[in-house]
């Protein structure tokens, strides 16, 4: 369990269970509590990771439906799902329903297939998957998670679970829905950015390219009834600063692209350097050596 510096009995009652704790001497959120977690398998060379969250929505009953699927070798990562059975749509407010849809389609459209619930909380991870895995939020991980995998071509896998929705239950993950809607469309922004970067780039600038020659046409069509540009000159120079912002971007779209083929390569040496340090690759190595 991870404790991410909370400051009532919950590290003390998770270790009367008998629950292992690695706790944050203070709070520095779920993104960086989920990567703690991760290292700590890693390290300890397990073959599966599940994490769940807990607000006691979930059922720790539900755990093997996420890991057969790897265990049978047909996924990779599998994420339980609220809304992709309708049968086992939680009764949560609309603002909530809506906005999980907003997200879960906004993170299909950017990777190219259809997810129905990329906010959830309880999922199972292979190894391999979780050497592949680099966040860099420390809000959360679920959306950025599912945009770092997907790139890499990770097999992912959405299967239907039943949840509890406790009504009235403040969330101590962001402050309001608004707060947490902007904090994870940064990270997701951000996400999209390193992995598509001329995408990203290129349609900004197609984008104020098309601003630029709305109002310069407007200049130009001036210019062909009256002979004359001034009465609307100020869209010429409208047109030029969009112009200007459109090549820019255009410029800045081929070096990042540059900066991402670094990075792909950097992500690589990790990836190699995470099998390096895994416990299993040392005791094969240690064998191979006797």
């Amino acid at each position: 369990m991870i404790d991410d510096g909370s400051v009532d009995k919950t590290e003390d009652q998770a270790r009367s269970g008998g629950a292992f704790v690695i706790r944050h001497d203070v709070n520095k959120g779920v993104g960086a509590s989920f990567c703690t977690g991760l290292e700590y398998v890693l390290e300890k060379g397990f073959d599966i990771m599940v994490n769940i969250d807990g607000d006691g929505q979930f059922s720790p009953l539900d755990i093997p439906k996420l890991i057969d699927p790897i265990i049978e070798g047909d996924s990779d990562f599998v994420t339980a799902s609220r809304f992709i059975d309708p049968k086992l749509t939680p009764d949560i407010p609309k603002i909530k329903r809506w906005g999980n849809q907003w997200m879960s389609m906004l993170i299909s459209w950017l990777i190219g297939r259809r997810f129905y619930d990329v906010s959830c909380g309880f999922r199972s991870y292979s190894r391999e998957t979780l050497m592949k895995l680099n966040l860099l939020g420390s809000f959360t991980y679920t959306q950025e998670s599912f945009i770092d995998l997907a790139f890499k071509g990770v097999r992912i896998k959405e299967v239907p679970v039943k949840v509890k929705y406790f009504k009235n239950r403040k969330s101590r993950v962001s402050l309001n829905l608004f707060y947490y809607a902007f904090q994870t469309l940064k990270i997701i922004l951000r996400s999209y950015r390193d992995y598509r970067p001329l995408r990203f780039f290129w349609s900004i600038a197609g984008l104020l390219m098309l601003i630029s020659i709305f109002f310069s046409s407007i200049l130009l069509v001036h210019y062909i009834r009256t002979g004359i540009f001034s009465g609307q000159i100020w869209s010429g120079f409208v047109g030029a600063f969009f112009f200007m912002n459109a090549i820019g971007f255009f410029l800045m779209g081929i070096i990042a692209d540059i900066l991402h083929r670094i990075r792909i390569n950097q992500e690589r040496i990790l990836y190699k350097l995470k099998k390096l340090d895994s416990p299993k690759n040392a005791d094969d190595t240690h064998r191979v050596r006797n």
